[in-house]
């Protein structure tokens, strides 16, 4: 997932860098709200996270001229608390409202369950930095172009691309792509992960293994 944070706080900013990298996230921000909508313009990011107390402008106004062009996710993350601060949020395109101060487990819950919603929306597509998956035609594309795939080889990389930069665990993978009966066969994830490996060799992706626990679809 690619963040970007619009904060004037640079302690704020540190602490959600650190959070989201260490879940295997892209992060960018900035400290002006006029900085972070040419941000969200030029890396098109896919979800972003917003104070409404900015400098230059107020973060009402940043989401409202954000959602003149995008329908990116947007978690205001705000020390105010009034309801009417908070309906205007939603008025204005939020998707979400976190009052500072907020624990890392909160707002990872949050950022999650936007994931998902968005997951859910979009889900006649699965993009992870250049691959593009069409679960409707099981078709996939590598920088724009086609990757050929057997349909259990597509079956194993959607399922690391919805959980892209995070670990998918052994059992979670073999019941998703081979059913329940499959949870001890783990030699079956080795061959198909060798074999994506390959496909995907000279790529900005690859597939990592975590020994005993399960794999990870990352960019290099």
């Amino acid at each position: 997932m690619n963040v970007l944070i619009i904060d004037d706080e640079i302690q704020i900013r540190r602490l959600l860098r650190m959070a989201l990298e260490s879940k295997g996230c892209t992060v960018r921000d900035a400290d002006k709200g006029q900085t972070g909508l040419q941000d969200a313009i030029f890396h098109k990011p896919d979800v972003i996270l917003l104070d409404l107390g900015l400098p230059d402008m107020d973060g009402v106004e940043v989401l409202k001229r954000l959602r003149e062009w995008s329908s990116v996710p947007v978690l205001i993350l705000s020390v105010r608390d009034q309801e009417a601060v908070k309906l205007a949020a939603f008025e204005a395109g939020a998707d979400d409202y976190v009052t500072k101060p907020f624990s890392t487990a909160e707002l990872m819950a949050r950022l999650a369950a936007i994931q998902r919603r968005q997951g859910a929306h979009d889900a006649a597509s699965l993009q992870f930095g250049p691959l593009v998956l069409d679960p409707v035609h099981h078709e996939a594309a590598l920088d724009e172009r086609p990757l050929k795939l057997t349909p259990t080889e597509y079956a194993l990389l959607a399922q690391l691309v919805r959980h892209a930069g995070k670990v998918v665990t052994l059992k979670q993978l073999l019941r998703a792509v081979w059913g329940p009966q499959a949870e001890e066969q783990s030699h079956y994830l080795r061959v198909y992960a060798n074999h994506l490996r390959k496909k995907l060799e000279g790529s900005a992706l690859e597939i990592k293994n975590e020994p005993g626990i399960g794999y990870r679809l990352e960019e290099k």
